[in-house]
């Protein structure tokens, strides 16, 4: 089923006619379960991966006996998902599993060493066909992106280890089957579900705090302006003043919050699309905006892809797509993909000048 991003609640650009030089694509890519195959793009799903080239592989020290089985983790959602009335893209669970279905982690690799190799896990991959804001190097046609499934990466030590793989799918003819995985993982949020993706170009326009001066501070004082005249209208609603059952007063709420405007913001409605997406704007909601430069040239580099925990969440429901419009309140339905890179969002930029220099990450 394809994916229809509403129209935004208003066109920005009649009220910021400068906020054309900020605008953008993205491809918003849409993952929900499902069961993709070595020739599809997907998230969680299997590479077109050739049989004769080797996996990629962790040797970075850091420690690899103990975590999270993969196989505890996949059975542990599905029940998870039969609980919660949805269809799981793995099959039923068993209906008596002979061990716990969400396990603490245990040591269930003790032979391995700090640096032993451990193989990576297939996290996405995307083929230019189906993505067009998806561009490589001359020739390619198809990105495969994995991390390593410890968190223990990075300057800090709390981020995924991300290895981005571009090559042309032509040339692939035997396919390596079975693939690699480790034994362990260090967080069940590590481990991505398999998705189908139905790409989706949208139009987006610049973080608030990249733009110019003049411009950024026209569109908060608009933006007070809106919440002060929901304020008032808030005020003049008459208020409830008691339930029977907090039931009653939770399905109340949901009425009201259903029947309510919510209030347009540039932040949540009208500049970056929410999810998974090649191309387009980062978010800097949690650091404020970073200069990301290649390591190589200095070029200023340009975000690839944005893999994040959630689809949707309060404040970006006007991004909902259309064919999920009932979907809103059901558990789980805007976190297909199972996983949550460190603090929620990574952006993995590359360079513009040479996409072939080391790509970068960053965590939001």
């Amino acid at each position: 089923m394809r994916r229809t991003t509403p129209e935004r609640p208003l066109d920005v650009e009649a009220v910021f006619p400068g906020l054309a030089a900020y605008r953008g694509t993205a491809t918003r890519l849409h993952p929900r379960p499902g069961f993709p195959g070595v020739a599809d793009s997907s998230v969680g799903g299997p590479f077109l991966w050739p049989a004769d080239e080797p996996w990629p592989v962790c040797t970075v020290p850091h420690g690899r006996t103990t975590g999270h089985r993969p196989a505890d983790v996949r059975r542990e959602r599905t029940i998870r998902a039969e609980a919660w009335g949805r269809e799981s893209p793995r099959g039923p669970a068993e209906a008596e599993p002979a061990e716990p279905a969400s396990p603490a982690p245990g040591p269930y690799a003790p032979r391995l060493g700090e640096q032993d190799p451990v193989p990576l896990l297939a996290l996405a991959q995307l083929f230019t066909r189906d993505v067009p804001d998806l561009v490589g190097p001359d020739g390619c046609d198809l990105l495969q992106v994995l991390w390593c499934p410890a968190e223990t990466h990075g300057p800090r030590g709390d981020a995924f280890d991300v290895v981005l793989q571009w090559r042309r799918s032509a040339d692939v003819t035997d396919v390596l089957h079975p693939q690699p995985e480790p034994v362990v993982i260090g967080r069940p949020q590590g481990l991505p579900d398999p998705c189908l993706l139905h790409p989706e170009q949208v139009v987006e326009h610049e973080y608030i705090e990249l733009l110019a001066d003049e411009l950024r501070e026209a569109v908060e004082e608009w933006e007070e302006e809106l919440e002060e005249s929901a304020d008032d209208a808030a005020d003049g609603a008459p208020q409830p003043v008691s339930y029977e059952t907090y039931e009653a007063y939770e399905a109340a709420m949901r009425a009201a919050e259903r029947d309510t405007d919510a209030v347009v913001s540039y932040t949540g409605d009208l500049s970056i699309a929410p999810g998974w997406k090649v191309g387009g704007f980062a978010s800097w909601h949690l650091t404020g905006p970073t200069p990301v430069d290649c390591v190589s040239c200095g070029t200023s580099m340009s975000l690839l892809l944005t893999a994040t925990d959630r689809e949707w969440d309060a404040g970006t429901r006007s991004w909902i797509p259309v064919e999920d419009g009932e979907l809103v309140d059901v558990n789980g339905a805007n976190t297909p993909t199972g996983v949550s890179p460190a603090r929620g969002t990574m952006h993995i930029l590359t360079c513009p000048a040479e996409p072939a220099h080391p790509h970068r990450t960053v965590f939001q």
